[in-house]
Protein backbone atom coordinates (compact mmCIF):
# COMPACT_ATOMS: atom_id res chain seq x y z
CA UNK A 1 0.00 0.00 0.00
CA UNK A 2 1.97 3.36 -1.12
CA UNK A 3 1.62 5.87 2.05
CA UNK A 4 -0.64 9.65 1.21
CA UNK A 5 2.53 11.83 1.20
CA UNK A 6 0.13 14.78 0.88
CA UNK A 7 -1.55 14.27 4.56
CA UNK A 8 -3.99 17.17 5.75
CA UNK A 9 -5.23 16.50 9.35
CA UNK A 10 -8.78 17.49 9.33
CA UNK A 11 -8.42 17.60 13.15
CA UNK A 12 -6.44 19.28 15.76
CA UNK A 13 -3.79 16.34 16.58
CA UNK A 14 0.00 16.42 17.57
CA UNK A 15 2.67 16.89 14.89
CA UNK A 16 4.09 13.43 16.85
CA UNK A 17 0.67 11.75 16.45
CA UNK A 18 1.26 12.13 12.40
CA UNK A 19 4.44 11.22 12.24
CA UNK A 20 3.95 8.01 14.44
CA UNK A 21 1.38 7.52 11.45
CA UNK A 22 3.45 7.99 8.92
CA UNK A 23 6.17 5.08 10.21
CA UNK A 24 3.28 2.80 10.59
CA UNK A 25 2.37 2.83 7.02
CA UNK A 26 6.16 3.50 5.48
CA UNK A 27 6.71 0.31 8.31
CA UNK A 28 10.10 1.94 9.40
CA UNK A 29 11.14 2.84 13.01
CA UNK A 30 11.82 6.27 14.41
CA UNK A 31 15.20 4.88 14.94
CA UNK A 32 15.61 4.67 10.99
CA UNK A 33 13.80 8.22 10.98
CA UNK A 34 16.13 10.21 12.81
CA UNK A 35 19.10 8.24 11.00
CA UNK A 36 17.70 9.67 7.13
CA UNK A 37 16.61 13.18 9.20
CA UNK A 38 20.35 13.30 10.47
CA UNK A 39 19.10 13.83 13.91
CA UNK A 40 19.18 11.56 17.01
CA UNK A 41 16.79 8.92 17.88
CA UNK A 42 16.22 10.38 21.20
CA UNK A 43 15.07 13.55 19.36
CA UNK A 44 12.41 11.61 16.99
CA UNK A 45 11.21 9.67 19.65
CA UNK A 46 10.03 12.77 21.90
CA UNK A 47 8.30 14.01 19.09
CA UNK A 48 6.57 11.54 18.80
CA UNK A 49 5.75 11.33 22.38
CA UNK A 50 4.74 15.12 22.15
CA UNK A 51 7.91 15.76 24.74
CA UNK A 52 9.37 17.84 21.86
CA UNK A 53 8.64 20.37 19.34
CA UNK A 54 8.80 20.19 15.76
CA UNK A 55 11.38 23.01 15.13
CA UNK A 56 12.00 24.55 11.48
CA UNK A 57 15.10 22.99 10.67
CA UNK A 58 13.65 19.24 11.75
CA UNK A 59 10.39 20.45 9.55
CA UNK A 60 12.52 20.87 6.85
CA UNK A 61 14.15 17.47 7.40
CA UNK A 62 10.99 15.68 7.32
CA UNK A 63 9.60 17.56 4.40
CA UNK A 64 12.54 16.22 1.92
CA UNK A 65 12.48 12.32 3.93
CA UNK A 66 8.75 12.22 4.17
CA UNK A 67 7.05 14.90 1.52
CA UNK A 68 4.85 16.88 3.67
CA UNK A 69 5.37 20.15 3.41
CA UNK A 70 7.82 21.82 6.55
CA UNK A 71 4.78 24.37 6.57
CA UNK A 72 2.60 21.92 7.61
CA UNK A 73 4.69 20.37 10.46
CA UNK A 74 4.82 23.94 11.23
CA UNK A 75 0.85 24.54 11.18
CA UNK A 76 0.28 21.22 13.26
CA UNK A 77 2.92 22.14 16.07
CA UNK A 78 1.76 25.75 16.55
CA UNK A 79 -1.85 24.58 17.10
CA UNK A 80 -0.74 21.78 19.16
CA UNK A 81 1.32 23.72 21.41
CA UNK A 82 -1.62 26.46 21.35
CA UNK A 83 -4.11 23.83 22.49
CA UNK A 84 -1.99 22.70 25.18
CA UNK A 85 -1.76 26.20 26.53
CA UNK A 86 -5.13 26.68 26.33
CA UNK A 87 -5.80 23.74 28.22
CA UNK A 88 -3.40 24.72 30.97
CA UNK A 89 -4.46 28.43 31.11
CA UNK A 90 -8.36 26.70 31.35
CA UNK A 91 -7.13 24.87 34.75
CA UNK A 92 -4.90 27.74 36.00
CA UNK A 93 -7.97 30.03 35.73
CA UNK A 94 -10.29 27.66 37.74
CA UNK A 95 -9.54 29.42 40.82
CA UNK A 96 -10.51 32.84 39.73
CA UNK A 97 -14.33 31.41 39.68
CA UNK A 98 -15.02 33.06 42.39
CA UNK A 99 -14.73 36.34 40.92
CA UNK A 100 -16.51 35.16 37.59
CA UNK A 101 -19.57 34.22 39.08
CA UNK A 102 -20.18 38.04 40.11
CA UNK A 103 -21.08 38.72 36.99
CA UNK A 104 -23.98 38.11 35.14
CA UNK A 105 -22.58 35.04 33.11
CA UNK A 106 -26.48 34.27 32.42
CA UNK A 107 -27.26 37.75 30.74
CA UNK A 108 -23.99 37.30 28.48
CA UNK A 109 -24.83 33.67 27.86
CA UNK A 110 -28.19 35.12 26.76
CA UNK A 111 -27.10 37.52 24.83
CA UNK A 112 -25.32 35.26 22.37
CA UNK A 113 -21.65 36.33 24.11
CA UNK A 114 -20.61 33.40 26.33
CA UNK A 115 -20.89 29.91 25.63
CA UNK A 116 -21.04 26.65 28.26
CA UNK A 117 -23.48 26.75 31.33
CA UNK A 118 -21.48 26.32 34.49
CA UNK A 119 -18.60 29.15 36.40
CA UNK A 120 -15.22 27.07 35.54
CA UNK A 121 -11.77 27.93 33.97
CA UNK A 122 -13.71 28.09 31.05
CA UNK A 123 -15.73 30.57 31.66
CA UNK A 124 -13.32 32.79 33.38
CA UNK A 125 -11.82 32.62 30.06
CA UNK A 126 -14.56 34.16 28.45
CA UNK A 127 -15.26 36.58 30.60
CA UNK A 128 -11.84 37.79 30.10
CA UNK A 129 -11.92 37.70 25.95
CA UNK A 130 -15.39 39.86 26.78
CA UNK A 131 -13.69 42.23 28.49
CA UNK A 132 -10.41 42.61 26.25
CA UNK A 133 -8.21 41.35 29.20
CA UNK A 134 -5.73 39.37 28.93
CA UNK A 135 -5.52 37.96 32.96
CA UNK A 136 -8.19 38.52 35.31
CA UNK A 137 -5.14 40.56 37.08
CA UNK A 138 -5.58 43.35 34.22
CA UNK A 139 -9.01 42.80 34.08
CA UNK A 140 -9.17 43.88 38.02
CA UNK A 141 -6.96 46.83 37.59
CA UNK A 142 -8.64 48.40 34.82
CA UNK A 143 -11.70 48.29 36.35
CA UNK A 144 -10.33 49.93 39.76
CA UNK A 145 -8.68 52.42 37.08
CA UNK A 146 -11.80 53.40 35.92
CA UNK A 147 -13.69 53.44 39.49
CA UNK A 148 -11.13 55.50 40.77
CA UNK A 149 -11.05 58.61 38.11
CA UNK A 150 -14.76 58.06 36.82
CA UNK A 151 -17.65 56.58 39.09
CA UNK A 152 -18.66 56.13 42.95
CA UNK A 153 -21.32 54.61 44.84
CA UNK A 154 -23.84 56.80 46.15
CA UNK A 155 -24.49 56.43 49.68
CA UNK A 156 -28.03 53.90 48.52
CA UNK A 157 -26.22 52.08 46.47
CA UNK A 158 -28.26 49.19 45.24
CA UNK A 159 -26.74 48.27 41.83
CA UNK A 160 -24.28 45.69 41.54
CA UNK A 161 -20.63 46.91 40.39
CA UNK A 162 -20.24 44.03 38.08
CA UNK A 163 -23.50 44.47 35.96
CA UNK A 164 -22.52 47.80 35.42
CA UNK A 165 -19.08 46.91 33.47
CA UNK A 166 -20.89 44.72 31.85
CA UNK A 167 -23.69 47.03 30.72
CA UNK A 168 -20.64 49.77 30.29
CA UNK A 169 -18.57 46.92 28.19
CA UNK A 170 -21.33 46.37 26.23
CA UNK A 171 -21.66 49.91 25.02
CA UNK A 172 -17.53 50.13 24.51
CA UNK A 173 -17.89 46.69 21.94
CA UNK A 174 -21.24 48.82 20.45
CA UNK A 175 -19.19 51.89 19.52
CA UNK A 176 -16.65 50.51 18.35
CA UNK A 177 -18.70 49.32 15.22
CA UNK A 178 -19.79 52.87 14.79
CA UNK A 179 -17.88 54.79 12.14
CA UNK A 180 -17.53 58.36 13.67
CA UNK A 181 -15.58 61.56 12.45
CA UNK A 182 -13.53 63.18 15.07
CA UNK A 183 -15.21 65.42 17.55
CA UNK A 184 -16.28 68.74 16.60
CA UNK A 185 -17.94 70.62 19.47
CA UNK A 186 -19.52 73.25 16.65
CA UNK A 187 -21.19 70.22 14.36
CA UNK A 188 -22.23 68.25 17.58
CA UNK A 189 -24.14 71.55 18.59
CA UNK A 190 -25.47 72.17 15.40
CA UNK A 191 -26.75 68.22 14.91
CA UNK A 192 -27.99 68.66 18.43
CA UNK A 193 -30.78 71.06 17.14
CA UNK A 194 -31.82 68.77 14.36
CA UNK A 195 -31.85 66.12 16.97
CA UNK A 196 -34.30 67.30 18.90
CA UNK A 197 -37.15 67.41 16.43
CA UNK A 198 -36.95 63.89 15.96
CA UNK A 199 -38.41 63.42 19.79
CA UNK A 200 -41.64 63.89 17.43
CA UNK A 201 -40.59 61.10 14.93
CA UNK A 202 -41.75 57.30 16.06
CA UNK A 203 -39.17 55.95 17.76
CA UNK A 204 -37.79 53.57 15.34
CA UNK A 205 -36.98 56.26 12.53
CA UNK A 206 -35.83 58.37 15.25
CA UNK A 207 -32.94 56.27 16.21
CA UNK A 208 -30.83 55.38 12.94
CA UNK A 209 -31.00 59.51 12.26
CA UNK A 210 -29.90 59.95 15.97
CA UNK A 211 -26.70 57.65 15.53
CA UNK A 212 -26.09 59.37 12.10
CA UNK A 213 -26.00 63.07 13.98
CA UNK A 214 -24.66 61.83 16.35
CA UNK A 215 -21.26 59.95 14.42
CA UNK A 216 -20.70 63.16 12.11
CA UNK A 217 -19.74 65.03 15.15
CA UNK A 218 -17.58 62.78 16.48
CA UNK A 219 -19.72 60.90 18.93
CA UNK A 220 -20.84 57.02 18.92
CA UNK A 221 -24.58 57.04 20.45
CA UNK A 222 -26.23 53.55 21.36
CA UNK A 223 -28.66 51.87 23.16
CA UNK A 224 -27.62 49.00 25.22
CA UNK A 225 -30.81 46.83 27.14
CA UNK A 226 -30.52 46.86 30.59
CA UNK A 227 -28.87 44.40 33.07
CA UNK A 228 -31.18 43.00 35.77
CA UNK A 229 -29.01 44.34 38.89
CA UNK A 230 -28.93 47.86 37.69
CA UNK A 231 -30.69 51.32 37.75
CA UNK A 232 -29.14 53.09 35.24
CA UNK A 233 -30.49 55.76 32.64
CA UNK A 234 -27.15 56.44 30.52
CA UNK A 235 -23.70 57.13 30.31
CA UNK A 236 -21.81 59.56 28.53
CA UNK A 237 -18.06 59.12 28.67
CA UNK A 238 -14.75 60.02 26.22
CA UNK A 239 -13.58 56.51 24.21
CA UNK A 240 -10.07 58.26 22.35
CA UNK A 241 -9.74 62.04 22.83
CA UNK A 242 -11.30 62.02 19.07
CA UNK A 243 -14.62 59.81 20.33
CA UNK A 244 -17.12 60.33 22.56
CA UNK A 245 -19.84 57.75 23.33
CA UNK A 246 -23.38 58.28 25.26
CA UNK A 247 -24.80 55.28 25.72
CA UNK A 248 -28.66 54.51 27.25
CA UNK A 249 -30.45 51.81 28.46
CA UNK A 250 -33.97 53.19 27.99
CA UNK A 251 -35.16 52.85 31.68
CA UNK A 252 -38.70 53.86 32.55
CA UNK A 253 -39.06 53.32 28.62
CA UNK A 254 -41.15 56.43 28.16
CA UNK A 255 -40.27 59.27 25.44
CA UNK A 256 -39.83 62.10 27.76
CA UNK A 257 -37.08 60.57 30.22
CA UNK A 258 -35.55 58.76 27.02
CA UNK A 259 -35.15 62.53 25.43
CA UNK A 260 -34.02 64.20 28.41
CA UNK A 261 -31.34 61.77 29.54
CA UNK A 262 -30.07 62.29 25.47
CA UNK A 263 -29.65 65.80 25.87
CA UNK A 264 -28.22 65.81 29.95
CA UNK A 265 -25.54 63.40 28.93
CA UNK A 266 -24.50 65.52 25.82
CA UNK A 267 -24.33 68.42 28.18
CA UNK A 268 -22.06 66.29 30.16
CA UNK A 269 -19.72 66.01 26.59
CA UNK A 270 -20.18 69.71 25.82
CA UNK A 271 -19.49 71.35 29.34
CA UNK A 272 -17.29 69.01 31.50
CA UNK A 273 -14.10 67.18 31.59
CA UNK A 274 -13.04 64.54 29.22
CA UNK A 275 -11.59 62.24 32.05
CA UNK A 276 -14.88 61.49 33.38
CA UNK A 277 -17.85 58.71 32.76
CA UNK A 278 -20.88 60.50 33.61
CA UNK A 279 -23.71 58.34 34.61
CA UNK A 280 -27.31 58.86 34.82
CA UNK A 281 -28.10 56.37 37.96
CA UNK A 282 -29.44 55.81 40.83
CA UNK A 283 -26.85 53.92 42.01
CA UNK A 284 -23.70 55.65 41.10
CA UNK A 285 -22.08 59.79 41.27
CA UNK A 286 -19.86 60.90 39.00
CA UNK A 287 -20.26 64.19 38.19
CA UNK A 288 -20.40 67.19 41.41
CA UNK A 289 -23.69 68.26 42.37
CA UNK A 290 -22.96 71.42 40.16
CA UNK A 291 -22.16 69.51 37.11
CA UNK A 292 -25.46 67.75 37.64
CA UNK A 293 -27.38 70.68 38.12
CA UNK A 294 -25.78 72.24 35.05
CA UNK A 295 -26.64 69.15 32.92
CA UNK A 296 -30.13 69.36 34.34
CA UNK A 297 -30.69 72.79 33.11
CA UNK A 298 -29.15 73.11 29.85
CA UNK A 299 -30.91 69.87 28.36
CA UNK A 300 -34.44 71.26 30.37
CA UNK A 301 -33.70 74.92 27.83
CA UNK A 302 -32.72 72.92 24.93
CA UNK A 303 -35.35 70.64 25.00
CA UNK A 304 -38.33 73.12 25.89
CA UNK A 305 -36.78 77.20 26.12
CA UNK A 306 -37.45 77.98 29.81
CA UNK A 307 -38.96 81.46 28.91
CA UNK A 308 -41.26 80.12 26.57
CA UNK A 309 -42.45 77.59 28.67
CA UNK A 310 -42.75 79.82 31.79
CA UNK A 311 -45.15 82.15 29.05
CA UNK A 312 -47.15 79.01 28.19
CA UNK A 313 -47.34 78.23 31.97
CA UNK A 314 -48.85 81.41 33.04
CA UNK A 315 -52.09 81.21 31.29
CA UNK A 316 -52.14 76.86 31.12
CA UNK A 317 -55.40 76.16 31.97
CA UNK A 318 -54.71 72.20 31.95
CA UNK A 319 -55.98 70.59 28.71
CA UNK A 320 -54.38 68.57 26.71
CA UNK A 321 -55.10 70.65 23.68
CA UNK A 322 -52.85 73.34 24.95
CA UNK A 323 -49.87 71.04 25.23
CA UNK A 324 -50.44 69.24 21.59
CA UNK A 325 -50.52 73.10 20.54
CA UNK A 326 -47.48 74.21 22.12
CA UNK A 327 -45.73 71.24 21.24
CA UNK A 328 -46.56 71.59 17.92
CA UNK A 329 -45.45 75.11 17.58
CA UNK A 330 -42.04 74.52 18.92
CA UNK A 331 -41.44 71.45 17.33
CA UNK A 332 -40.90 69.47 20.42
CA UNK A 333 -42.66 66.15 21.19
CA UNK A 334 -45.94 66.54 23.70
CA UNK A 335 -44.49 64.07 26.18
CA UNK A 336 -41.40 66.11 26.82
CA UNK A 337 -43.73 69.29 27.46
CA UNK A 338 -45.31 67.02 30.17
CA UNK A 339 -42.45 65.78 31.16
CA UNK A 340 -41.04 69.51 32.03
CA UNK A 341 -45.08 70.03 33.55
CA UNK A 342 -44.35 67.38 35.70
CA UNK A 343 -41.27 68.11 37.19
CA UNK A 344 -42.15 72.23 37.30
CA UNK A 345 -45.27 70.87 40.20
CA UNK A 346 -47.73 72.56 37.33
CA UNK A 347 -48.72 68.75 36.75
CA UNK A 348 -48.67 66.09 39.27
CA UNK A 349 -46.98 62.48 37.59
CA UNK A 350 -50.25 60.94 37.30
CA UNK A 351 -51.36 63.78 34.61
CA UNK A 352 -51.53 63.57 31.28
CA UNK A 353 -49.16 60.81 31.05
CA UNK A 354 -51.20 59.26 28.15
CA UNK A 355 -49.43 61.97 25.95
CA UNK A 356 -46.15 60.69 26.79
CA UNK A 357 -44.97 57.91 24.24
CA UNK A 358 -44.22 54.39 25.75
CA UNK A 359 -41.66 52.04 23.88
CA UNK A 360 -41.55 48.57 24.27
CA UNK A 361 -38.14 45.82 23.44
CA UNK A 362 -38.32 44.05 20.76
CA UNK A 363 -39.16 40.33 21.36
Amino acid sequence: MTADLSYQPDRLVSPGAVLADFLDELDISARELARRCGRSAKLMVEIIAGKAPVEPETALQLERVLGMSADIWLGLEARYRLELAKTEEIESMAGATGWASRFPLAELRKRGLMGGTGVDGDAVRQLLAFFGCGSVESCKEKFRDLAAVSYRHSPSFKSTEEALLVWLRLGERKAGGIACADFDKSVFTKNLKEARALSRDPIDAALPELERLCAAAGVAFCIVKPIEGIRLSGISRWLTPRKALIQQSMRHMANDHFWFTFFHEAAHLLLHSRKTVFLDSADYRSASDAEEEEANKWATNFLVPQTLLETFIAGFEGTDEEVLDFAERHDVAAGIVVGQLQNRGVLTYRQMNHLKVRFKWAA
